[in-house]
Order: C-alpha cells, then sequence, then structure tokens
C-alpha cells in the first residue's frame, strides 16, 4: 500500500472515531437535558389539558405535546381577553394594577414558557438524532479505512 492511501486510510478510521465519539456526546446532552426539561416542568406542577384522572395519579405536564396543549389552551384563553396586545392596551400603555392587563401578561408569560419547553424538546430531539446520525456515519466511515487497510495490506 502506497503511503498516500496507508495515510487516507488512517485517516478514515481515525474520522470515524471522532464521529463515533461526537455521536456519542450529542445523544448523551441531548438525553440530558431532556430530561433535565422534564424534571424541571414536573417541579412546575402544570396540569393544564391533563385529564382529572391521569391528574389524581399525578400527571403534570412534562412532555412536548402536553406543553403545546396546555399553550394551545392559554393562547385561546388569552385571545378571549384580547385578540392582541395592541387591542389589550388600546392606544395606551400597560397597567400592571389593571387586572385585565395583568391576567393577559401573565398568561402570555405561561404561554411562552410551554411554548420554550416545546421548542427545548424538539431541539434536545435533534441532538440524539444527530448524534445517532453521527456515531452511524461514523461506523461506517471507520469500516470504509479498516477494509481499505485490510485490502490493501493482503498479498497479491
Amino acid at each position: 500500500m502506497t503511503g498516500k492511501r496507508r495515510y487516507g486510510a488512517m485517516l478514515a478510521v481515525v474520522g470515524g472515531l471522532i464521529g463515533v465519539a461526537m455521536g456519542a456526546a450529542f445523544i448523551f446532552q441531548g438525553l440530558t437535558k431532556a430530561h433535565w426539561l422534564e424534571e424541571a416542568m414536573r417541579a412546575e406542577g402544570v396540569t393544564l389539558g391533563i385529564t382529572e384522572e391521569l391528574v389524581a395519579k399525578g400527571e403534570v405536564v412534562d412532555s412536548a405535546a402536553e406543553a403545546q396543549r396546555a399553550g394551545d389552551i392559554i393562547r385561546s384563553d388569552r385571545r378571549a381577553i384580547a385578540p392582541t396586545y395592541q387591542e389589550l392596551l388600546g392606544g395606551g400603555r400597560f397597567d400592571p394594577t389593571n387586572p385585565r392587563h395583568l391576567a393577559y401578561a401573565q398568561a402570555l408569560n405561561m404561554e411562552n414558557y410551554l411554548y420554550l419547553a416545546v421548542l427545548a424538546f424538539g431541539v434536545t430531539t435533534m441532538a440524539i438524532a444527530s448524534g445517532a446520525a453521527m456515531i452511524v456515519l461514523g461506523l461506517s466511515l471507520g469500516a470504509v479505512g479498516l477494509a481499505l487497510l485490510r485490502s490493501r495490506s493482503a498479498p497479491g
């Protein structure tokens, strides 16, 4: 095997190992952040959109689907107060002593919290999927490199 080809094959093996290591890191980060997010959401104890039967069993909003459902409920309720923030203010300024303004702001805050959780769950899922893809590609690249090393070093 020529030096350039051997170097290329070894580079493929090393690249494959790096791909596997990076993939494992992505999966680890995705799983740990998803678990942290679930725990943080459980600590909040939000039950909006969960059936009474499940709430009685201790179920709370702690997944992307549940957060999406709860956020959508809050959005609908918030829009019943006022369709838009501008319409709520009516050309004036936010007044924290106005119960209508305060309820709207609290609903908007909770809605944003829930939609941010949906986004975060999506990012953790993407990290896990990207990590799995990196591992598959790394293993493939490493296998190609090993095959090249073996095929070139065989007599004949």
